[in-house]
């Protein structure tokens, strides 16, 4: 029987890499995981990492991020327009 780790759902980042999001936004990126996340980018924090597109913490970025200091803040609903 083959078994794969494959889901319904699609996954955040490919096979070798790990997501990363905009500091002060709530854009989102994947980079290889032998690199760190490029000027701008951050890891997110731990345990709240999306692992497929629409699960909960993917959609709870959608309106959150992270700031310069590294806290969690909503992002404001007009931001972006």
């Amino acid at each position: 029987m083959l078994t794969a780790g494959c889901s319904l759902q699609d996954a955040s980042c490919g096979g070798g890499e790990y997501p990363v999001m905009t500091i002060g936004s709530t854009g989102s990126a994947c980079v290889p995981n032998d690199e760190d996340p490029p000027k701008g980018y951050v890891r997110y924090p731990e345990g709240k990492v999306p692992q497929h597109v629409g699960d909960k913490w993917d959609t709870y970025w959608e309106t959150h991020t992270v700031d310069e200091s590294g806290r969690i803040t909503e992002v404001p609903a007009d931001s972006g327009q």
